[in-house]
């Protein structure tokens, strides 16, 4: 369930609690009443970026060789959504965001994250930094999104513009799936 053992305020061993008045929603918590771990969803930004008139994905430092996907990052105390998301695109990238617009805002329950999804229309020469690895840009038509997280996304942005959507099994993979049922 989560990493915490002991409360951050009095050092007591954690405990699953079960609150009535949150339908019996099982929570770590305080026996003496300190302090709960809520464990709600983290809030993670991510760009589709067009520089040029191509659509810009980016591979990972962590993940497999062939993985391309959005640009993203986590939200800083006291920022809007729309500066971190600039924040994040000029960190990892060195471009310059120009226009940002609200994708839509997704779940991606196997990380426990809140995925906020914006289209950055952006400026500047792409210098990489070394979270990332390589990139690929790509015509807006040839983009394939991936059943999961930021792919949904891809997906929705394509719908928006009249595209094509073709589904692929993983991001940065040409291998088409069966469109999945998305439920929202």
């Amino acid at each position: 369930m989560s990493e915490f053992k002991f409360c951050p305020v009095c050092a007591a061993s954690l405990v699953l609690r079960a609150d009535e008045g949150e339908a019996g929603k099982v929570r770590l918590a305080c026996p003496e009443g300190h302090w709960t771990h809520w464990d709600n969803p983290l809030p993670v930004l991510a760009a589709l970026v067009e520089i040029d008139g191509k659509m810009l994905t980016a591979r990972n430092a962590a993940w497999a060789e062939g993985r391309f996907a959005l640009i993203t990052g986590f939200m800083e105390r006291d920022e809007t959504p729309e500066q971190g998301i600039a924040r994040e695109l000029k960190e990892e990238t060195d471009l310059d965001a120009e226009q940002i617009e609200l994708i839509g805002v997704y779940e991606f329950m196997r990380k426990n994250e809140l995925i906020i999804a914006y289209y950055v229309k952006a400026s500047g020469t792409i210098k990489l930094s070394p979270e990332l690895l390589e990139y690929r840009l790509s015509e807006p038509a040839d983009l394939r999104p991936w059943p999961a997280g930021t792919g949904h996304a891809v997906a929705d942005w394509m719908r928006q513009r009249g595209l094509p959507v073709q589904y692929v099994e993983f991001a940065g993979s040409s291998s088409p799936i069966e469109t999945p049922q998305v439920l929202k």
